[in-house]
């Protein structure tokens, strides 16, 4: 069954906190600012936050659904072709992208300075 670009915005209208905005000139749907999915210009494709892995997988599994350009290989996005994709799968993948875009970034740890007067390094 296709997918059209109108049951892809009705699926994302009933996520929670996502607005509807553009990037790169296309329709886009975004979270506090963060993208999730756009159309892809070509009007056939969605393109959709992943993770590398998980793209990887749903590659493999379904290659008439799921692919890549060259552009998007060092991106951690899969372009998802709106008439090879079932309504669940989808559902499913842009769940995931809004928990992606949703999640706060991991801070590196903070390493503390040890403050010595110079007189102490010049004792050592």
């Amino acid at each position: 069954m296709a997918v059209t670009f109108k049951d892809v915005r009705r699926l994302v209208s009933s996520l929670k906190g996502v607005e509807e905005g553009t990037s790169y000139g296309t329709l886009a749907f975004k979270i506090g600012g963060k993208l999730i999915a756009r159309l892809k210009e070509d009007g056939e494709s969605l393109v959709v936050g992943t993770t590398f892995e998980e793209r990887e997988e749903m590659m493999a599994a379904e290659p008439e659904a799921y692919y890549i350009t060259d552009h998007y290989l060092k991106y951690p996005w899969v372009l998802v072709r709106l008439s090879r994709v079932s309504p669940d799968a989808l559902r499913d993948l842009l769940n995931r992208a809004l928990r992606l875009a949703s999640a706060k970034p991991r801070r590196a740890p903070v390493r503390r300075r040890v403050n010595r007067s110079r007189r102490e390094s010049e004792q050592e």
